[in-house]
């Protein structure tokens, strides 16, 4: 048998009662709507999504810029020549294009013409550069077909017989470091998100402990009356569901303003060789339509998330009543 409750006690939970059966249940919600523990928990909850936003568009323009490099690393090849005694640089440009031409699965051969190659290097040897007077090697770019690309043994064969000082690079070393570099740094990003959704649940946790604690005379009595523990419930996820879309729709929007802006600072700046640079390694800045979809994921998320939470908390403080309650 359940021991009784005191008198005193069994007294002020029956005025409770009372005065919660006479409000009605929108004047008097379980949860307080408004509170500087739910404001806080808002704004914890707008960083953290923010930080995940920031994260997931950090990983989808890593990986949209390697797959980029990847599909325009393997369309071309590269023919260097270095400069020695006695070479005419002209004629050994134009004798290798023409070898890499003549076999199957190139499709075109172009030679880096002087202008381009002082674009090249302004970046880094400043305007003005006589290329004349510094021993700076010229390319030859060779463009092939992805679906059947040469035999690049033979060509090496072919160039090493016609220009001697002539080099080819595949560049398939450097498309297995890019896939490496961008599986990495895609499981790292996922990883950091994963911590920060977790940190999220942890901070609804508390937020929707707390709640309970300051309303615990009502939810004990509304519990012990009758009230289902689904009721009470769907009262905290529906608080804390509201509270989780707030603060996830203002995160959000803030990481699509910053996307927004880097996109903007990237498209004014074009002009400039710094900036031609940094758009050759990580394009405009734009996430794209996939990066904003991923942000809208994860505010929906983060909203359900907060609410499932409150949920299994509630049930789990309901659970904890009723054991108290048989023990005593």
């Amino acid at each position: 048998m359940t021991e009784a409750l005191p008198i005193e006690e069994d007294a002020e939970h029956e005025a409770v009662a009372r005065s919660v059966e006479r409000v009605p249940r929108k004047m008097a919600p379980i949860v307080p709507p408004y509170n500087v523990a739910g404001s806080a928990l808002i704004l914890v909850i707008a960083i953290m999504t923010f930080l995940s936003c920031l994260t997931l568009g950090a990983v989808t323009l890593v990986r949209d810029t390697a797959a980029t490099w990847q599909s325009q690393i393997a369309r071309e090849a590269t023919i260097q020549i270095k400069p020695a005694d006695g070479l005419d640089m002209d004629a050994a440009l134009a004798s290798a294009q023409r070898v890499a031409s003549g076999f199957a699965g190139v499709r075109s051969a172009a030679i880096v013409d002087r202008a381009a190659t002082v674009r090249l290097l302004e970046p880094w040897l400043g305007a003005g550069l006589d290329i004349d007077e510094l021993p700076v090697p010229r390319l030859v770019i060779v463009t092939i077909d992805p679906a059947g690309p040469p035999d690049f043994a033979a060509v090496r064969a072919a160039l090493a017989a016609e220009v001697p000082q002539a080099s080819l690079d595949d560049h398939r070393t450097w498309v297995d470091r890019l896939i490496a570099m961008a599986r990495t740094t895609v499981t790292i990003g996922v990883s950091v998100l994963m911590l920060m959704l977790a940190a999220t649940v942890l901070s609804v946790v508390f937020a929707t402990r707390g709640a309970m604690a300051g309303n615990g005379h009502i939810i004990e009595v509304l519990h012990f009356v009758g009230a289902e523990a689904r009721f009470i419930a769907a009262e905290f996820r529906q608080h804390f569901l509201l509270t989780g879309m707030k603060g996830a729709a203002a995160g959000g929007v803030a990481a699509v303003i910053v996307f927004i802006g880097f996109s903007w600072w990237s498209s004014r700046n074009m002009a400039t060789p710094q900036a031609d640079q940094a758009t050759a390694l990580f394009g405009n800045f734009a996430i794209g339509a996939a990066g904003y979809l991923g942000v809208a994921l994860v505010v929906a998320a983060i909203g359900v998330l907060t609410a499932a939470t409150s949920h299994l908390t509630v049930v789990s403080y309901l659970s904890d009543i009723d054991t108290r309650h048989h023990d005593g």
